[in-house]
């Protein structure tokens, strides 16, 4: 069953006017040190944080919380699986809010999906309650 579906849209410009403004400040105040390593190392620094920028305000909207009630920034986290498919990971307010909005019984799995096309940044984000195995024995 879906709990929750939350998307944004962030435009790469203003994520590099707010790179170059405020530098580690706004780095390190939203992204955790592997998002900003993923980051830096790439051609396309300010598309690269944008995503990542998109994807933690759909997680948010997502939760139903959007960005207050408590939640971080760093507690929504994209990463990379090897085959390149982003996944979200959730810590702090952000794990709490989604444990108490899963069903007994379920567990959340957090689809996210990003796309750039210069100059805008896009994710989706939707939380999917499975229904928990149970363990053979």
């Amino acid at each position: 069953m879906i709990l929750g579906v939350g998307t944004d849209l962030a435009n790469i410009e203003r994520i590099s006017d707010t790179l170059d403004r405020f530098g580690d400040r706004f780095r390190n105040r939203v992204f955790t040190e592997t998002e900003q390593r993923k980051a830096e190392r790439r051609k396309d620094v300010a598309g690269t944080y944008a995503k990542r920028w998109a994807a933690k305000e759909a997680c948010s909207k997502a939760l139903g919380t959007g960005l207050r009630m408590g939640i971080s920034w760093k507690d929504m986290a994209v990463s990379n699986l090897e085959t390149g498919q982003p996944v979200m990971k959730v810590t702090g307010w952000a794990a709490e809010r989604l444990a108490d909005m899963t069903p007994a019984g379920h567990e959340a799995v957090i689809h996210v999906t990003l796309t750039d096309d210069h100059p805008w940044a896009q994710a989706f984000v939707v939380i999917e309650a499975r229904p928990e195995v149970a363990a053979s024995g």
